[in-house]
């Protein structure tokens, strides 16, 4: 298939590009490099500089024909959307929009989108499903609600078929070492601990100590970025051969520790990693885990790379292979 990556110069986006080429897909990028590198681009592939602000950016872009399209390009750090919910709602709630827009005004109506397991918010049951009440906590996972709501009536309207991939905590490099471009002004827990573990930053905070969880920090489902990529192609190819839309979890089903994950990181990096505990964060949750059984149902998904030591390590090398450079 020829497919459209927009936000594919991004950390995520760049693992689902590997991962698509590796399946035999024709894959175009399309990305302002905001937040994506030049670094993360396959010289295999097209790309297109644009904006999803732009709508005379999309429209030249779709205009090319694409079989399909993932949507990468959203804002993500739910303490920042908290503090400026208007620049969620212009780059994640526009932008999805004038994306929506211009695919169907040029046919494109297969699309992959990244959505979050902030869409649910405090739970009221563990494991999460898609079946769990959504009430974000945090204007991020409020943007990214409205989002799933526009397809489906882009759907119900347009014909417009998606998979909307619920996404636990995305973590993790790219296990052959071949992308390794780090995110900028990462918000993140593990590009935080790696940042103090290879001095690029003194020390980091931890908030929140005091949750009811095993040791009073937050509890969350880290899924592995490769495992993300995996499940990107397998559900472009669910919903072209099905013809029909799909919502799923992607979660690991395993919840780990803020302090779980830092004390892991000292004992693979063999660095201090000094932490302080602070105050904790407007709209943490204390606990997300996911179930990811209807993935494994329909897409025939479960996450390969996504134990601790996986997750860690991958990033480590990451880390150090760009520092190296």
């Amino acid at each position: 298939m020829k497919v459209l990556v927009i936000g594919g110069a991004g950390y995520i986006g760049s693992h689902v590009v590997k991962e698509l080429m590796a399946k035999g897909h024709s894959v175009t990028v399309f990305d302002n490099l905001s937040s994506g590198l030049k670094q993360n681009l396959f010289k295999e592939n097209g790309s297109i500089k644009g904006d999803i602000l732009n709508k005379k950016d999309l429209d030249k872009a779709f205009s090319k024909k694409f079989d399909a399209f993932v949507h990468l390009a959203a804002f993500k750090a739910a303490g920042e959307s908290m503090i400026k919910p208007e620049k969620y709602s212009v780059n994640n709630i526009t932008g999805t929009l004038n994306i929506l827009n211009s695919a169907v005004e040029h046919d494109c109506k297969y699309m992959v989108f990244s959505s979050s397991a902030a869409v649910f918010g405090e739970p009221e049951y563990l494991p999460i499903d898609e079946n769990h009440p959504k009430k974000p906590e945090n204007y991020y996972g409020f943007t990214k609600l409205k989002i799933e709501e526009f397809m489906a009536w882009y759907d119900k309207l347009k014909g417009l078929k998606f998979a909307a991939l619920r996404y636990f905590n995305a973590a993790g490099y790219d296990p052959e070492g071949v992308l390794y471009g780090l995110e900028q002004n990462p918000a993140n827990l593990l590009p935080i601990i790696m940042e103090v573990a290879c001095g690029m930053r003194e020390k980091m905070k931890i908030f929140g100590n005091d949750y009811d969880t095993r040791d009073g920090t937050c509890i969350r489902d880290y899924v592995h970025v490769t495992d993300l990529a995996s499940a990107h192609v397998k559900a472009l190819e669910y919903i072209t051969s099905k013809n029909e839309s799909l919502t799923v979890n992607l979660g690991s089903e395993t919840g780990t520790s803020v302090t779980e994950m830092v004390d892991a990181a000292r004992k693979i990096t063999g660095h201090a990693i000094p932490a302080d505990y602070v105050e904790r964060r407007p709209g943490d949750p204390a606990t997300l885990v996911a179930s990811a059984k209807l993935a494994e149902e329909k897409l025939n998904w479960k996450a390969q790379y996504s134990d601790i030591n996986t997750l860690i390590d991958s990033t480590y090398k990451a880390y150090k292979k760009f520092l190296k450079k």
